[in-house]
This record gives structure tokens, C-alpha cells and sequence, in this order.
């Protein structure tokens, strides 16, 4: 039986309730993380509480818990849920409240929800052979450096490239791609490998934060600036970078084949590169 965390108190994952006035169900009010989990230790988990805290704090929640005490909860998790390969969701809402307002009341407490989610992503198919993506209008907020609960974009985008075949989207603005609907772009040219700059309009991605720096220590160049999609489709490889991916080869962008149209070398030589980073630093 899954074991869930709710509030301080570990559940049966079946029988977790948030109250219908939650923030978080009726605002998307709320920030949560994932992060990886192999040979059953979190992966870069310092990060991701980094990150967690950034994104609570830049909309005026309390964290609940120290980090430390996060921490400490989800390895509870892991080992309760026998999770040896997987993610680890959290979830921070405002709370919830007396009645819906978009005003909170002041003595509102935080609701706080983690779980696990047992998934392979070190030998799958899709790390061997490469996935597709397909390019879609950048819907989202001003606002995507804070990793909000409010997805609707991200999930309509998904959405969309499932049904064109694809197993990702890339956000377009003005021309240019911003990131994934759920992970970080790059493409490989002469000038090195290529990724946005950190601002507003993008998540800082913890595992791509890790990968460029995996990169430039092995004499990789790494250019951060935007990219169009017509650069990412003269690319020699575009590859995506996330919690749930780590590292995978991106071998089409709206049907047409990039480079060789199979994973190039600099992606599969960063994703194994990234995977001993993940084993030596876990916890």
C-alpha cells in the first residue's frame, strides 16, 4: 500500500484529504518540487529545497517544515514506499480557509502533501532511441522562474503534442523557445550547447543547472542565450533536461529529424555524465 505525508503525519496514499477549499484546489495557490529518486536516494536534493524555498517565498508562503525536516520526510517516504527508482512530489498550498476569498485569512496554515511515484527513467526506450517534441504557443504566466501548481498550460501543451505524436512540447514566444512543458531545452551548434538564460521567463531547472556544470568541467562550451526554432531544427542534436528524464535526446521538432535523427554523442555523453553525478551526490 502507498504511503503518503500529509501535514506531519504519514497515510495510506488512498485515504490523503485536502479539504474542497483548499487554496491550492481553488487557486492553484501553491508551489510543489519533484525530485528523483535512485538506488532508492534522492537525487540532488539540495537543489530542489533550494528551489522549493525560492518559489514558496516569492509568493508569501511559510515553509511548514525546515528543510533539513522536508528532507528528512521524504527519505521517510522512500523507505516506506520501497521506492528504489522514482520521483518524489511535493506539494505547499497557502491552506485552507473558512470560505473562498481570493484574500486568505491571516492565521491560514500551509497544507503540506508528499508522495511517491515508482517510475523508470535510467533504461527506458525513449533514453536509447531518442523522443520527439513539438513546437506550441507559450500560454503560461509572466511568472514561470516560480514553480506554481498551475498547470493548465503546460497540460493543454502535453496534450496537443501527444496527439501530433510527440512525447514533449516546446514553448515558443515571440519566435523563440522557452523551455518544455515539463523540462529544460537545449541544442547543440558549433557555439557549444545552447539554453536560455535564467530570468522570469524560465524555471531554473535543477538537473539542467547540474548538467551545464557537468559540462563546462568536461570542456563543453555552454551558451546561454535564446534560440529560435529554426536554429533548433538546423541543430546538430537538441536534447531536454528534467527530474523525470534526466537527460534524453531529442531526435524530431514537429516531425523533422534532427542531425542524424538518432541520440548524438554530446547528449548521450552529458546523460552519463549526469547519471554518475546522481549516484556519487544522492542522499
Amino acid at each position: 500500500m502507498s504511503v503518503a505525508y500529509l501535514n506531519g503525519r504519514f497515510v495510506p496514499l488512498a485515504e490523503a484529504r485536502i479539504s474542497v477549499l483548499d487554496r491550492g484546489f481553488l487557486f492553484a495557490d501553491g508551489i510543489y518540487e519533484v525530485a528523483a529518486v535512485i538506488d532508492g536516494k534522492l537525487v540532488d536534493s539540495a537543489s530542489h529545497l533550494a528551489r522549493l524555498e525560492r518559489s514558496t517565498s516569492a509568493i508569501g508562503i511559510g515553509l511548514p517544515l525546515l528543510l533539513t525536516e522536508i528532507e528528512s520526510a521524504q527519505k521517510e517516504l522512500v523507505a516506506r514506499n520501497n521506492l528504489t527508482e522514482g520521483l518524489v512530489y511535493v506539494q505547499i498550498t497557502r491552506g485552507a480557509d473558512a470560505t473562498r476569498d481570493f484574500l486568505p485569512s491571516p492565521d491560514i496554515q500551509p497544507t503540506q502533501v508528499m508522495f511517491t511515484h515508482a517510475k523508470p527513467f535510467l533504461d527506458v526506450p525513449a533514453a536509447r532511441n531518442g523522443l520527439a517534441v513539438a513546437t506550441m504557443p507559450d500560454l503560461r504566466w509572466a511568472r514561470r522562474d516560480i514553480k506554481s501548481v498551475g498547470l493548465l498550460a503546460q497540460a493543454m501543451a502535453k496534450r496537443a503534442a501527444a496527439d501530433a505524436g510527440a512525447q514533449e512540447a516546446w514553448m515558443v514566444e515571440d519566435g523563440f523557445v522557452t523551455e518544455g512543458a515539463s523540462s529544460t531545452a537545449f541544442i547543440v551548434t558549433d557555439e557549444g550547447i545552447i539554453t536560455r538564460p535564467y530570468s522570469q521567463a524560465v524555471l531554473a531547472g535543477c538537473t539542467g543547472a547540474a548538467l551545464t556544470a557537468l559540462a563546462e568541467e568536461s570542456g563543453i562550451a555552454v551558451v546561454r542565450r535564446p534560440f529560435t526554432v529554426a536554429e533548433a531544427l538546423a541543430a546538430k542534436e537538441a536534447f531536454i533536461t528534467s527530474a523525470s528524464t534526466l537527460c534524453q535526446s531529442v531526435v524530431r521538432i514537429d516531425g523533422q529529424s534532427i542531425g542524424d535523427g538518432v541520440p548524438g554523442p554530446v547528449a548521450m555523453r552529458l546523460r552519463a555524465l549526469y547519471i554518475d553525478f546522481a549516484r556519487r551526490t544522492s542522499v
